[in-house]
Formats: structure tokens, sequence, C-alpha cells
């Protein structure tokens, strides 16, 4: 029996040009290429230009989200956004550092991936240690949700009311809490 299907977020960003052109043509290239038998694409915010992270890591990035609904699990979907990402060019190379593309899986309807343990431990990371180290494993939702603006003012234009499974708080109350300044630095495209 497939398995049922499910809303998806997803955090999509660039600063650098692809084969393509630059960071927004690539964006909305890849958008054209996520829908498939099984996976439609429900929504997707603004384009927004944000400062890049971690600061003076390189150009400014043009970011956007995307809600999705598929019958994927969270695992096949991760690798059609990476499948995607290496179509444009996308190298794994370097922890935060410059790409065309970016798809991140932010979030699986209400799942906690792989279970609560692990995503507290990844949620809990301090700065350093995030910078290097990475999960071997999906870790749902994106340890780092609730902090970026960059990923927050977009996922409030299409999923504003989507509630954090483990923090009960929704994308509105996430981005809230967050200090103005950062929010002010998230501008539309």
């Amino acid at each position: 029996m497939p398995p049922k299907a499910q809303t998806y977020l997803i955090a999509l960003g660039g600063n650098m040009p692809s084969a393509l052109g630059g960071p927004e043509t690539t964006l909305r290239e890849a958008l054209k290429r996520l829908p498939r038998p099984g996976l439609t694409l429900e929504a997707v915010s603004r384009f927004f230009q944000t400062p890049c992270f971690p600061a003076g890591a390189g150009p400014d990035y043009v970011n956007a989200a995307a809600r999705l609904r598929c019958d994927l699990t969270p695992q096949a979907l991760l690798q059609v956004l990476h499948r995607i990402e290496a179509d444009f060019g996308r190298e794994r190379v370097q922890r935060w550092g410059m790409r065309c593309l970016d798809l991140d899986l932010l979030a699986a309807a209400d799942a906690v991936l792989p279970d609560r343990q692990t995503y507290d431990h990844w949620h809990g990371l301090g700065a350093e240690a995030q910078r290097r180290e990475a999960p071997a494993e999906l870790i749902l939702p994106h340890p780092r949700l609730s902090e970026r603006a960059f990923v927050l003012v977009p996922l409030a234009d299409i999923a504003p009311d989507w509630v954090h499974p483990v923090s009960h708080l929704s994308v509105q109350e996430m981005l809230a809490a967050l200090p103005a300044a950062e929010k002010d630095s998230v501008l539309p495209f």
C-alpha cells in the first residue's frame, strides 16, 4: 500500500548563478521541476532578498518557501530535492557555503524524525558545533527552522498557521519571537 499523501514544507534559496541564470531564475526553474505524479505544488511564497548566512560568506540570497502535497516518504522526497539541486549544478562541498540552489525539507506535516531524542540533540547544538557537524540522517522539523528569518518570513506567506510539533508554536508565533532587525533584513525581491 503506497504511503498516504501529506503536506511538506520546503525552503528554497540560492546566491550564485546556475547554468540557467541568477538565483531568482534558478529558483523559478527548480519550482517547475517539483510537480510529478504523486507530488503537487500547492503554494509558493513571494521571493525575498536576504543577507548571506552566515554573515560575510558571500552574496545575498534569494529565498522562498513552498508547500507540497505528496505521497512520498520524507526520505524519498529529500532524494527528489537533492536530484533537482544536482541538476542545477549544486555540489555539497561546504556546510553553509555559497550555492546556486538549496532545497531544504523543513517539515513533513507534524512528524518528528527520526525521533524526539535525536531531534532534541540537533536542535540543542551550539553555534560552533552547528558549523562543524551535520546529521547523517534526516532530522524533521529542520532543527534551525525557528531561528531563521530567511526561512520564517517566506514560510509565513504559505503556512502561517502551521504548528511546530515540538515547540507547539505556529509559524506566525516563531516569526514574532525573532528580533525585529532580523525580520527587517528579509526584503521582498
